[in-house]
């Protein structure tokens, strides 16, 4: 104030005149630094290969230009020396004005910034749903500072209306203790990231489906009878999951147990389950498939059969068709497959009256 105060006495001794030249000044200063941000800069910000500079040079050139303008009406304001209550209504006029300026090139700011994220981002950021938080609570934000700064624009006393906020805050966090519990681990499952949408997963509480959403407060699930269940991130967050989608890849490995009788062949057996495996059109050839002879049962010979296949959903349907096929060919080959039988032995029986 005190610079540009000596600047205007050297223009003459008429104030209204040295306001205006002020505020001149300071239009010209904003005219070219606009020029400069959406000529020079813009230029440069064309050859890259993406358009968010291009579109962040867009939203700030204007707000720039206003700001100057609205500084340079303040400093005239101040120097026409008017009273006291004239000047704090024009020049809080003009910071309000400043505020809403910047507020909406901000919200378009972060509009831009999550739309950028989105369009380059493959990862758990845009499946779950975390930029839209992130966007909401700079909406949020930004609503709050832009409060704040109206209060202090105006003179008023912020120390109440942030005590009020803060018990009335902490009644809401009681009242929702259960959906802040959901929300924030559902937070903690979009960043630690257990799971994503396409994953078939098994809950300790028994439900297993496909992930087909996964939101700031639940998580849905698809089961194989095209069910779909809600399931609250709070239960999640504190359940074991086993994601048999997960690992380096998305194959799964199914196992199919079978008994023989005491006295087959085993080389045979063995071949002819691999050949059964091997044909089947969905049982991956990398990993091979392959048996293992795993134990001596009361009543037969206990084989495994061990394919992988490349969704863990059509496991159910991939163990029938297997099943079907080997007992096929265990009746061609005369394989016999044995089951459990018990002989009964009466050693005496009831005496007729």
């Amino acid at each position: 104030m005190q610079r540009v105060q000596q600047f205007a006495e050297l223009i003459g001794p008429n104030i209204y005149l040295q306001a205006a030249i002020i505020a001149a000044v300071f239009l010209l200063v904003g005219k070219i630094a606009d020029w400069v941000i959406s000529r020079v800069v813009g230029r440069i910000a064309k050859r890259s290969t993406n358009d968010f500079d291009d579109s962040l040079i867009e939203l700030v050139h204007r707000p720039i230009f206003l700001s100057f303008v609205l500084i340079g009406l303040g400093l005239a304001t101040h120097r026409l020396g008017l009273p006291a209550t004239p000047t704090f209504v024009t020049v809080s006029v003009l910071q309000t004005i400043a505020i809403v300026i910047w507020y909406s090139a901000l919200g378009a700011l972060a509009t831009l910034v999550v739309r950028t994220l989105r369009r380059s981002s493959s990862g758990k950021l845009v499946q779950s749903g975390m930029l839209t938080l992130i966007h909401n609570v700079l909406k949020v934000v930004l609503v709050a500072l832009a409060i704040y700064f109206l209060f202090i624009a105006w003179r008023i006393d912020v120390t109440a209306w942030l005590a009020s906020a803060g018990i009335v805050g902490l009644a809401l966090s009681f009242a929702a203790r259960d959906t802040l519990s959901n929300l924030f681990a559902g937070v903690s499952i979009i960043m630690d990231a257990p799971y994503k949408r396409g994953d078939y997963i098994i809950l300790d509480s028994g439900e297993r489906g496909v992930v087909t959403e996964i939101g700031l407060r639940s998580t849905r699930l698809l089961t194989r009878d095209d069910i779909e269940i809600t399931v609250p991130n709070g239960i999640i967050g504190n359940s074991r999951i086993t994601n048999e989608a997960g690992g380096p890849s998305e194959k799964h490995r199914i196992r199919v147990g079978v008994g023989v009788a005491y006295g087959s062949d085993v080389d045979n057996v063995i071949d002819l389950l691999e050949r059964i495996a091997s044909d089947h059109g969905e049982i991956l050839e990398n990993p091979a498939p392959r048996v293992r002879f795993r134990q001596f049962g009361e009543s037969s010979l206990d084989f495994e059969l061990l394919g992988w296949i490349a969704r863990p959903v059509d496991r159910g349907r991939l163990r029938h068709e297997l099943n079907c096929a080997i007992y096929k060919a265990f009746i061609e080959e005369g394989i016999e497959i044995p089951f459990p039988q018990r002989d009964l032995h009466v050693r005496t029986m009831p005496v007729d009256n």
